[in-house]
């Protein structure tokens, strides 16, 4: 049930209407320039998501391997990078490596799912 519009606050809806108008315009405003800053421009990185497959892919993999305490340092030692930078490419999975450290960490998945140790 609506409740009546007092006349005083009806002459006020032309208004009100301008005023929806303007907002759904600058909210579209603002939606084009938000779309336009998730661009990649040039040669800047990667970031994991729903446009990085074969990243994702080989973080879930790398990290299923990562089961044993010690396991990121040993992989940190092999591809040069810290235990906190292992965390964020395969855990957290807030970054993408470059793609020699990518090479590096292929050639390690493929060897521990041999058995082998890398060394």
């Amino acid at each position: 049930m609506q409740m009546p519009i007092p006349a005083r606050l009806r002459q006020l809806e032309p208004l009100t209407e301008i005023l929806e108008a303007a907002a759904l315009a600058a909210m579209m405003g603002v939606k084009k320039i938000t779309k336009s800053r998730h661009k990649r421009r040039g040669f800047q990185a990667l970031r994991p998501g729903p446009e990085t497959p074969l990243w994702n892919e080989l973080a879930v993999a790398c990290e299923a391997q990562l089961t044993r305490h010690g396991d990121k340092v040993r992989l940190g030692r092999i591809i040069g990078l810290p235990r906190q930078r292992i965390h964020q490419l395969l855990v957290a999975k807030t970054a993408c490596a470059d793609a020699e450290r990518t090479l590096l960490l292929m050639g390690w998945l493929s060897a521990r799912r041999k058995g082998q140790t890398p060394a």
